[in-house]
């Protein structure tokens, strides 16, 4: 009869420790699936928490929409050979005798390099006087050089490069093999081609995006896009500046996650499903799969559509709920599109709590039984 009493003693004596425990508050990742139920605006909460359906995905299936306007698309390309004011060219000139009029003793060539167009257009050579050199291409430069010169020194032969033109660079900096000012010239004078020239993009084709500034506007183009879509890979202008970055969108993973931390996205799209496998997956010992929640602030245009309303305003705070134990879970987390800013949460299973408040119970009447026979050894 003691020992029944013993034992009904000590398993009361159990249940008055884990309802003392629970009380208290145990550690935990965050809010479990029913705390965030409760803060629905159908419960008096600021939130409207939804869960994920084929309609909802068609709704919330936004992307950031980058491309170039009409007014970079339809530019023509330029053509680089033509000689600007600006523009500075590079000219040798080979003399057919031993003692010419520009060659030093003993050289049958002259090298003139940097020579500058002025502002009306015009280079001066040595014995061929003020030449004009703006709307000319290197070749007819060429020729009414030497027409010059043939007056001057027996069959002279001439050849014109055009280094570099104030007019007719662009400048590109960022994530590139090689930054700095590049002219336009006929092999590049396009986007993609001037991406080349400079060592191509040094990150990952899938986030790199394409920046240009012309002047008073700028667009932005995923880099993909150049190729996918060639009416992207636009012409060049004279004074362009193109910067090549990475994507810089990001959501947040908490609570039972492989990770917990500021993910970057590693695609130009990402779905539920991505963004649970980017962090690790869940934690199988803990993770509870009916509590996958996604937080953002949707536009209301999206949430009037997600609700099926039409008088909501302003940013509206929504919680989409994944059940990735539903026969389709798996299929609406592969369909919901994860957006920059949001928030991954996954809540514990119930019985993570459970197994903690059972832990520390036993822990703490096996601390206290240690220091119970620690002192009943002592005072014997």
């Amino acid at each position: 009869m003691k020992s029944d009493s013993s034992r009904w003693a000590k398993s009361v004596a159990l249940l008055a420790a884990v309802a003392m425990v629970s009380a208290c508050g145990l550690p935990r990742v965050g809010p479990n699936k029913r705390e965030i139920f409760a803060g629905s605006v159908l419960r008096e909460g600021d939130a409207f928490v939804v869960t994920v359906n084929d309609r909802v995905t068609r709704a919330t299936a936004v992307q950031p929409a980058l491309g170039f306007s009409k007014g970079f698309m339809s530019a023509s390309t330029l053509d680089s050979d033509t000689i600007r004011p600006g523009d500075t060219l590079g000219l040798t000139i080979w003399e057919n005798v031993d003692d010419g009029l520009l060659a030093s003793q003993g050289l049958n060539s002259t090298v003139l390099e940097e020579v500058q167009v002025d502002g009306a257009g015009f280079i001066f050579v040595p014995y061929a006087g003020r030449v004009r050199a703006a709307g000319n291409t290197p070749d007819a430069l060429r020729r009414v050089i030497t027409a010059k010169l043939e007056d001057q020194t027996p069959d002279p032969q001439v050849q014109v490069r055009r280094l570099a033109g104030d007019g007719s660079t662009v400048s590109l900096v960022g994530s590139v093999g090689g930054q700095g000012v590049y002219a336009i010239e006929r092999p590049t004078r396009t986007l993609s081609t001037m991406l080349a020239r400079a060592g191509g993009v040094t990150i990952s084709p899938e986030i790199a995006q394409i920046t240009v500034i012309r002047g008073d506007h700028r667009a932005k183009v995923w880099f993909e896009d150049l190729y996918r879509h060639p009416e992207m890979d636009i012409a060049l202008r004279g004074g362009d500046r193109i910067l090549v970055e990475e994507d810089s969108r990001a959501y947040t993973a908490l609570g039972a996650t492989g990770t917990q931390n500021r993910i970057p996205f590693e695609t130009q799209t990402l779905s539920g499903l991505e963004a649970i496998a980017q962090v690790g997956g869940l934690l199988a010992a803990s993770a509870d799969p009916t509590g996958v929640f996604i937080f953002r602030n949707e536009p209301a245009e999206i949430a009037n559509q997600v609700l099926g309303r039409n008088d909501l305003e302003g940013e509206q705070r929504m919680v989409y709920v994944l059940d990735l134990t539903q026969p389709n879970g798996m299929f609406m987390a592969r369909d919901f599109a994860v957006r920059d800013g949001d928030t991954l949460y996954v809540t514990e299973a119930p019985f993570t709590q459970w197994n903690k408040t059972i832990a520390a119970v036993t822990g703490s009447l096996g601390s206290v039984n240690t220091l119970s026979s620690t002192a009943t050894g002592l005072g014997g």
